[in-house]
């Protein structure tokens, strides 16, 4: 804590008896006080240089835990005439506060130093070991200004640098970390949790206590807890390089260095590079869901393929791990799967030879000889990559399940549920088709394929929704400045949760005990307003949560400081039965960047869709 910090040189005293103290200057808030104003003799001890300034330390503080006592002075002679270990004196500089983008947050800083002079060398630098010296980073909120639900929609509705509310270190995480910005930390047995980022950014957590802690050694995020107890560990001081070798679990060496704040994260800039000190020994195990070969054991994948293109290198890796890793599913959702040509932008939208390409690669690593559902996009109108003209699309083995009374539609056509008025059965329109593709909601965005199959042996039809919701592109970070932070998409992806929600009710309303399956990449969060949303309109249910799935395992993306659930398989009431089993394949969450096929891993479930004749309306309750 502040009171063992004490760093004042015996006899040492302040110049003058009105100068201000680092601690003044940073005051209590995010914003300083004195910001825009010119202070005079401010005494601090060199911590760490950059090519582009130097960190000073307070020689005389507080106990307040909210103030830093150090901070950055902004000069690019200046780390020529001082060394670490210098007290030194600022006979004059100018507080300014500073960020390269509107929606980061501001940091602190010393600019325009002048009449410098060395008061002593040599001192003793000790970094501050957070968790020890320091509070521990709190586990769940970062500010108070997202009022409990750093996802709460409507987003953007205040700024910390407008509100600039006093810093609660204990209770918020970004007030923890602004608190000790300028300082020099260690970081004590840190664990990787990801991989770096394409700088050799790295997140990490330290001997402190966390929440959400998976069986790999990283975090994941659940409702209102995204995990602000991480910090990213960024470029070192000394220009040495971070290594791109680490990877989720990976136990790293102590690292020490200031805690500032850059490109919209608070972030340790270490003194000199990561260094790995045990890797972590995981690999990701296969699945142990396998097909019965009927319609009482059909397994279901659904992945998210990354820009597959017939000439994309990872093509055999994909199929490689649908065989391997997936155990070739009987149905197998998958995203992103490109045009002929890829990302030319040649008004080229038929998939038919990447799909084929994917198909043969998998017969040739093992698999079954699939066949595909597919229904072509209209041109440079479902987003993605530029030209690449990405789709959802099934995968199935011909030998356990087919569609039922096929009747494809085309682009434009809108499915709609049939209900037969003798039986009162569901069927679809179109045989696969798209839902309702001509809504604005879609606009640059992947319309849903919805199908309907029978399975080998089965009584009754099933029925598919292949999804790949709007991107979250556009979102602001979690550290930065905007509150709620702005969830890219999430208006877009409300609107088209409710449209597909619409049409897999009608299903259930037709017959409650219809086969139902719902999956792929939402591009959200199970517990934010657009799949909520969705549950509760749909009658469906995340299977996740059906299955009381431990909370810290629903993953199968890592972004930032968080492991996350992106992708979701939803089923209808009838599916949550003890023979329904869902795994996460963790083929790319686990690997070292070099290792990584999609950015996305891969689920695997076994449902029951056998189903009744006589269409019994009995459901197991979720």
């Amino acid at each position: 804590m502040k009171g063992v910090l004490c760093w004042a040189v015996a006899g040492l005293q302040p110049l003058l008896s009105a100068a201000l103290t680092i601690a003044e200057i940073n005051g209590n808030r995010y914003i300083s006080s004195y910001n825009g104003k010119t202070v005079s003799d401010v005494t601090g001890l060199v911590t760490a240089k950059s090519s582009a300034g130097i960190y000073i330390r307070s020689t005389t503080p507080d106990d307040d835990e909210a103030t830093s006592e150090s901070i950055y002075v902004f000069s690019s002679t200046i780390g020529r005439t001082v060394d670490v270990g210098d007290i030194i004196n600022l006979g004059s500089a100018k507080v300014s506060e500073y960020r390269s983008s509107n929606t980061y947050m501001y940091l602190t800083e010393l600019t325009n130093p002048s009449d410098i002079t060395i008061v002593s060398s040599n001192n003793a630098v000790t970094p501050l070991v957070i968790g020890k010296d320091t509070l521990s980073p709190p586990t769940e909120q970062f500010t108070s200004l997202d009022e409990g639900d750093i996802y709460g929609v409507p987003n953007a509705q205040h700024n910390i640098s407008a509100v600039n509310p006093v810093l609660k270190p204990a209770e918020y995480g970004l007030d923890f970390w602004e608190s000790l910005t300028g300082e020099l930390v260690t970081v004590k047995a840190p664990t990787a949790l990801k991989i770096p980022s394409s700088y050799r950014d790295t997140w990490v957590i330290g001997d402190w206590k966390v929440t959400g802690k998976n069986d790999a050694g990283s975090l994941t995020m659940s409702a209102k807890d995204s995990n602000p107890e991480t910090i990213l560990i960024g470029a070192p001081l000394d220009s040495t390089k971070n290594p791109t070798t680490t990877k989720l679990g990976d136990a790293l060496e102590d690292i020490t260095g200031v805690v500032t704040n850059t490109y919209g994260f608070y972030t340790i800039l270490p003194l000199t590079a990561i260094k790995i000190k045990t890797p972590s020994a995981l690999t990701p195990p296969p699945t142990s869901l396998v097909s019965s070969g009927s319609c009482n054991g059909l397994t279901v994948g659904t992945y998210n393929v990354e820009n597959l293109a017939p000439t994309s290198a990872h093509m055999p890796k994909v199929a490689s791990q649908i065989v391997t890793y997936l155990k070739s599913p009987d149905l197998l959702f998958i995203q992103e799967v490109q045009d002929n040509t890829g990302a030319t932008d040649d008004g080229v939208v038929s998939a038919n030879k990447t799909l084929a390409t994917l198909i043969s690669a998998i017969k040739s690593a093992g698999g079954p000889t699939y066949d595909y559902v597919t229904i072509e996009p209209v041109n440079d109108e479902d987003g993605g990559q530029p030209g690449g003209n990405i789709r959802t699309a099934y995968l199935y083995n011909p030998s356990i399940l087919s569609l039922k009374n096929p009747n494809p539609g085309s682009s434009t056509d809108a499915n709609e549920v049939i209900v037969d008025a003798e039986t009162g059965q569901p069927s679809l329109k179109f045989n696969p088709g798209r839902v309702d593709p001509l809504n604005a909601a879609w606009k640059a965005t992947r319309k849903p394929l919805v199908a309907e199959w029978i399975a080998k042996d089965g009584k009754k039809p099933f029925f598919t929704v292949n999804v790949h919701m709007t991107s979250k592109g556009g979102g602001s970070s979690v550290h930065g400045d905007v509150r709620p932070p702005i969830n890219g998409g999430v208006e877009k992806r409300t609107q088209q949760a409710e449209i597909t929600a619409k049409f897999i009710s009608q299903i259930l309303q037709a017959d409650p005990a219809a086969r139902v399956i719902a999956a792929g990449d939402f591009n959200e969060f199970a517990f934010v307003k657009p799949l909520t949303t969705f549950a509760e309109v749909s009658g469906l249910k995340e299977l996740d949560e059906a299955l009381n799935t431990p909370v810290e395992n629903r993953y199968t993306y890592s972004y930032d400081m968080n492991a996350q659930a992106l992708d979701h398989m939803y089923i209808s009431p009838v599916l949550a039965s003890s023979k329904s089993k869902f795994q996460h394949i963790h083929v790319s969450s686990w690997v070292t960047d070099s290792a990584v096929v999609s950015d996305h891993d891969p689920s695997v479930a076994l449902f029951d869709v056998c189903g009744c004749a006589d269409s019994n309306k009995r459901v197991h309750k979720l």
